[in-house]
């Protein structure tokens, strides 16, 4: 399985060369990330993606992670801060037009939707629509490793330098977990060349029959 051993060759890259990713490839990931797996079906998170330098240099203030300047491209996983009746609304409007359905056809849906998400709290909607995003970012690493490009997800950043950066909470958008993309530096990275660890897999995993 071919997976497997692009998933053995990935890590956390620390340092990365000056080489630029092909805009292709960053599409394909983006297009990845776009058919991954939504709760739902809504996608409660929308992509940025970030290559102007003095945008990341901004976007690095007060991070221990010089991988979010030093990096070809900048991913930015930004999820909703409240699921709207309108959205949900919109979108199903959307699912009936591109399955060639009735207008109205997903009412009982939409309906169900909009009584679920307008009984939560924004922040439970927030926390909601991160974790989706980070379903999002498992299928963005795998995807990047498919095509050989490296990457490194970050939690260490600070959400607000981003919020305020990028404009996100006039969007009803907040950050929640990015990626940085490129090529591995394998002279300066201690970790290029270090063999994966992980779990035996009798340890981490338990079958049951």
């Amino acid at each position: 399985m071919e997976l497997i051993n692009n998933l053995q060759w990935r890590y956390a890259v620390k340092k990365y060369t000056g080489e630029m990713v092909s805009e292709d490839k960053i599409d394909q990931i983006i297009q990845a990330v776009n058919l991954t797996a939504s709760s739902c079906g809504i996608q409660p998170y929308r992509l940025i993606l970030v290559k102007n330098p003095e945008i990341r240099q901004k976007l690095a203030a007060g991070s221990f992670n010089t991988q979010i300047q030093d990096s070809s491209h900048l991913l930015v996983f930004a999820a909703f801060n409240k699921i709207t009746s309108e959205y949900i609304a919109e979108y199903v409007a959307m699912m009936e037009e591109q399955r060639n359905l009735e207008t109205g056809a997903l009412n009982d849906y939409k309906d169900l939707l909009i009584s679920h998400f307008s009984t939560q709290t924004p922040e439970q909607n927030a926390i909601w629509s991160g974790k989706q995003a980070y379903i999002g970012l498992g299928t963005a690493l795998i995807a990047a490793a498919e095509l050989k490009v490296d990457a490194t997800p970050m939690e260490g950043f600070d959400p607000a330098v981003f919020n305020d950066a990028l404009g996100l909470t006039e969007k009803n958008l907040h950050a929640s977990v990015i990626i940085s993309l490129g090529y591995r530096d394998t002279a300066n990275d201690y970790l290029a060349t270090m063999p994966k660890v992980r779990l035996p897999i009798d340890e981490f995993s338990t079958k049951l029959y």
